[in-house]
């Protein structure tokens, strides 16, 4: 194309062209070079990879456990500590960490209540009475994440709750330590959500009258 250009130019100089049609075509080239050049010059960039959904997730670090001390500790000697910022729930043996498990506590508009909230009740396979499912008589789930309290179920539906395995209740409406999705932040609508293994682990090893500590910690 350059070529043909040039060519152009000088078979239209030689046929005494308007001197603006000319500068118009000197300026086409010039800018024609410009771009041939800058193209050989710049490689074409390569295209980023999309990224999955689950790498946008943030991961957090998985349970850990002091398998020594675990030995130690009886139900009427621990208590735990459940820091917020740091999203991260402690087994605690006097001071020491028995167990560190990752958390994800109330999000904003359903904040986790704060202070000192002895473990109410145990229930192993407990279900929701508030957040849950409407569903049909055959189990199919019609309108899934509703509301009991706000949401009307569909004609022949009816609400079955969210379940709430390894349910250590820390309120008496309804907000306690179970197992539940982690996503690496506060997501929940005020419960402790906690991986499978970590919410067994503390199931195991609290009673009802343990003491929770629930704050900035």
């Amino acid at each position: 194309m350059v070529i043909w250009l040039d060519s152009a130019r000088k078979e239209l100089q030689s046929r005494l062209m308007p001197a603006t049609l000319l500068r118009y075509f000197c300026a086409l080239l010039a800018v024609t070079q410009t771009y041939s050049a800058s193209s050989q010059t710049r490689p074409a960039p390569t295209p980023q990879p999309l990224r999955k959904a689950s790498q946008l997730i943030q991961k957090q670090e998985p349970v850990k456990i002091n398998q020594s001390l675990l030995k130690q500790v009886t139900p009427d000697s621990v208590h735990v500590v459940i820091s917020l910022p740091k999203q991260r729930a402690y087994l605690m043996l006097g001071e020491q960490i028995v167990i560190d498990s990752p958390i994800s506590s109330g999000k904003r508009g359903h904040t986790s209540p704060t202070g000192h909230l002895p473990v109410l009740e145990k229930d192993p396979n407990h279900h929701s009475s508030l957040y849950g499912d409407f569903v049909d008589s055959s189990g199919r789930i019609v309108r899934a994440g509703v509301s009991a309290r706000i949401d009307s179920a569909p004609s022949g539906t009816h609400f079955v709750g969210a379940t709430m395995k390894w349910f250590m209740r820390l309120t008496g409406d309804g907000v306690g330590m179970h197992i539940g999705i982690l996503p690496g932040y506060p997501a929940s609508h005020g419960c402790i959500r906690m991986p499978s293994n970590g919410a067994k682990l503390f199931y195991d090893r609290v009673k009802v009258g343990t003491p929770v500590d629930v704050g900035d910690y």
